[in-house]
């Protein structure tokens, strides 16, 4: 495994490889966890070459606390990843990625970034854009590999990728969870005992919220899902929302032809937990 801190080293050694062999990036924060190796494992069967970035970006921060707080584990994150045989592995700073101009670019999403993270994370998306779009330019990969947990964040990507004509295929991988269902995350090391016990009430919520979109409507739903952290003193839901799957649309009632997500927020104390859901 070679692992490259400067975008001049890391492009000199891609440029070397033999261009029909095709090259998976798998990009990260940093403090991988069993879904992130999930991710570089599907990557190597489906490349032949991978490149795992480890990056905390800060322009898709909108609170600094949290941006300071984020867990930086970079000598275990190296040993998992050579475990795991990842190829390559780019490991810049902020001022090799962002030169002089540590700031994000605007991009239009067509809506996609208005409600739901986008309503609570002002510019979240416009950094999270900035970012990637620099790695995909960095790196030019065939494939790119994004956990359907950061469901929006997803299709915000694939509408980048589709706005600047990028010749690479965004392939989503699903949400890998804890046992006990909590959907796995660096965030989730913060937890206080407590709180990590009481947390797995959030895809418990989003699995009631499945079976009542069934036979109740939308607002019933919202109504219950409320009622059930207003119960939890460790838990303060942010929001609940269910959307259209392809738009993110909020939804206020139930067409037959449509697909629907539920999208959920949460804080456990001050560490803040998103999971997503289909429901039909």
């Amino acid at each position: 495994m070679e692992v490259f801190k400067t975008i001049k080293s890391l492009q000199q050694t891609l440029s070397g490889l033999n261009p029909k062999k095709s090259l998976g990036l798998v990009p990260t924060m940093g403090a991988l966890h069993e879904g992130h190796l999930s991710i570089i494992k599907r990557a190597k069967k489906e490349n032949d070459y991978v490149l795992a970035s480890i990056f905390v970006n800060p322009t898709q921060f909108d609170n600094k606390e949290d941006l300071a707080n984020y867990p930086n584990t970079l000598k275990t994150d190296l040993e998992a990843l050579e475990a795991m045989e990842c190829d390559f592995v780019f490991t810049p700073s902020v001022e090799e990625i962002y030169k002089q101009k540590l700031s994000a670019d605007v991009f239009e999403f067509n809506g996609l970034d208005l409600v739901m993270e986008g309503k609570f994370r002002s510019g979240h998306f416009n950094g999270v854009a900035t970012i990637v779009k620099k790695l995909f330019l960095i790196t030019n990969p065939d494939k790119a590999y994004f956990g359907e947990k950061d469901f929006q964040q997803l299709l915000i990507i694939k509408k980048m990728v589709a706005s600047e004509k990028l010749p690479i295929e965004i392939i989503p991988c699903e949400i890998y969870r804890e046992k006990d269902g909590l959907a796995m995350s660096s965030r989730n090391t913060r937890l206080t005992p407590e709180q990590r016990k009481a947390a797995p009430e959030i895809y418990q919520t989003l699995l009631k919220s499945k079976k009542l979109f069934e036979d109740h409507d939308l607002p019933s739903i919202k109504s219950f899902v409320k009622n059930e952290f207003v119960q939890n003193k460790e838990l303060d839901l942010e929001y609940f929302e269910i959307s259209d799957k392809e738009t993110l649309t909020i939804s206020d009632s139930i067409l037959p032809d449509k697909k629907y997500h539920a999208f959920i927020a949460v804080f456990a104390g001050q560490v803040r937990l998103i999971d997503n859901i289909a429901l039909n």
